[in-house]
């Protein structure tokens, strides 16, 4: 049901009513729809920049502003300035990388390179590096000696001198009386097409052999380069001394030509040794698997021998100093004149090692347990183990002799008199009868003095004796026989 209107308010005419302007909202749309367009065609956020990184270039003539930056094809980027390098004549371009270029590392390689006919111009191609290197920062600087340049048509006809186009049609010249001349009724472009019968398998075989220098990991083939890059500069740095090798190889040659019938007797004998390296080389070719399953194995074990080799270095100094005459040279000189000696000693302890092994069964099963046993003495019980009670005299005796003399230190004893005399027997040192006058009749000994000295048989073995009983009743107080 449509809504009446309130007929006590005016009427306010449509060219009065507030509210924004057709034309202003059509503005705004228009300007919204823009930058929408904007963003979804150039990703781009306008006074802000991307990944910068910039390249050091011997020459960037042929780049310009806007040029594309591509890896492997793909545009990742484009270029932004081009200036001069303040240090030197070389050109500095400044590039914005998308995030799909990143990362981008240390040892990373630049090259301007031309675009195809269609598209004309140059662009350059990046090559971000391994992944093992250190990733590059935004404003990183890529230098020169990572950076190439293309070639121009100008510098290829400066390379074609004179001399050089000279020496191109004699080339010329010469292949081509190559190709016309005759040996034996055909030409040498006859005997050219007739080895094409077989290229065929000569090819194959090439592949195989190119394949097989690719190696079995990844990068094998560019560390085979390397290295024979390093093998280069090292004979580089020995020019003499590779001048002395071709002038002795060149001595080495004449001698052999002038072996030429013994040579070629060595030659006759060639087919039968081929065949039976054929049957040699066939149980070789059958090792190969192992082979090379023991070459992958141990490639991580190469690769860190270099490292192995650097800790080894303060080790072999370590050694080299030890070994010095006067640290183990030395020493090896003194254990020289002591191991006659020495000898003499390990002789003589054959009769004194059996000795002390007696010694040491006895102190084990025979003096260590009867020092741990607890003596039962009445009222004067401490629980203690034996030995203890008997440091613990020790003790109490040096405490008694604190006071000394020019004698040295001593103990004082104050005897007392009394009516009772008794017999202590005679001295241990002197022989004599010792007496003692105690106050009261004494009440015997702890433990019972037998009367005699107990048996002593030396040719019985100490570990062999019982433990005697140090409460039992023989260790009773009382009197004597």
């Amino acid at each position: 049901m449509a809504r009446r209107r309130d007929s006590s308010k005016p009427r306010v005419p449509r060219k009065d009513r507030m509210g924004i302007a057709p034309w202003k909202a059509g503005l705004i749309a228009a300007i919204l729809v823009a930058m929408g367009t904007w963003f979804g065609f150039t990703k781009h956020v306008p006074f802000t920049h991307g990944f910068q990184l910039k390249a050091v270039f011997a020459s960037a003539n042929s780049i310009r502003k806007n040029s594309p930056v591509r890896i492997a094809g793909v545009n990742v980027g484009k270029v932004t300035g081009v200036s001069r390098d303040p240090h030197s004549n070389a050109a500095v371009v400044t590039m914005e990388i998308q995030d799909q270029g990143l990362p981008i590392h240390r040892d990373a390689q630049l090259m301007i390179r031309p675009r195809i006919f269609l598209e004309g111009n140059f662009f350059v191609d990046l090559r971000p590096g391994t992944p093992t290197a250190k990733a590059v920062g935004d404003g990183d600087t890529i230098p020169v000696t990572q950076t190439s340049d293309p070639v121009q048509l100008d510098q290829v006809l400066t390379a074609l001198q004179s001399d050089t186009r000279t020496d191109l049609q004699d080339f010329l010249t010469g292949f081509g009386t190559a190709l016309n001349s005759k040996q034996g009724g055909t030409t040498g472009a006859q005997a050219l097409n007739q080895s094409t019968r077989h290229a065929a398998p000569a090819l194959r075989d090439t592949a195989v052999v190119g394949q097989a220098l690719l190696g079995t990991q990844p990068h094998d083939l560019s560390q085979l380069v390397a290295a024979l890059a390093k093998v280069s500069t090292a004979l580089n740095s020995r020019e003499a001394a590779l001048k002395d090798l071709i002038t002795n190889f060149n001595t080495t040659m004449a001698a052999t030509a002038a072996e030429s019938g013994n040579l070629q007797a060595s030659i006759r004998e060639l087919g039968p040794t081929l065949t039976s390296a054929n049957r040699a080389l066939g149980a070789l070719n059958a090792s190969f698997p192992p082979t090379r399953a023991f070459a992958r194995e141990i490639l991580p074990g190469v690769r860190a021998t270099p490292a192995t080799i650097d800790a080894a270095f303060p080790w072999i100094a370590q050694t080299r100093g030890l070994l010095s005459k006067t640290e183990l040279q030395g020493l090896a000189r003194e254990l020289s004149r002591a191991t006659p000696n020495l000898a003499k000693l390990t002789d003589q302890t054959l009769q004194l090692l059996p000795q002390l092994d007696l010694v040491d069964k006895c102190a084990t099963n025979v003096l260590l347990p009867a020092g741990d046993v607890k003596l039962n003495d009445g009222s004067l019980t401490t629980g203690l183990e034996n030995y203890k009670e008997f440091w613990q005299g020790m003790v109490g005796l040096s405490s008694e002799g604190q006071n000394f003399d020019g004698n040295g230190m001593y103990v004082r004893f104050q005897p007392g008199g009394g009516s009772q005399t008794l017999s202590l027997g005679p001295a241990s040192l002197s022989g004599d009868a010792l007496f003692t006058n105690p106050a009261t009749k004494p009440l015997g000994t702890r433990p019972i003095y037998p009367g005699k000295r107990p048996p002593y048989k030396p040719d019985v073995p100490c570990y062999t004796q019982s433990l005697p009983d140090f409460n039992g009743p023989a260790a009773n107080k009382g009197n004597g026989p």
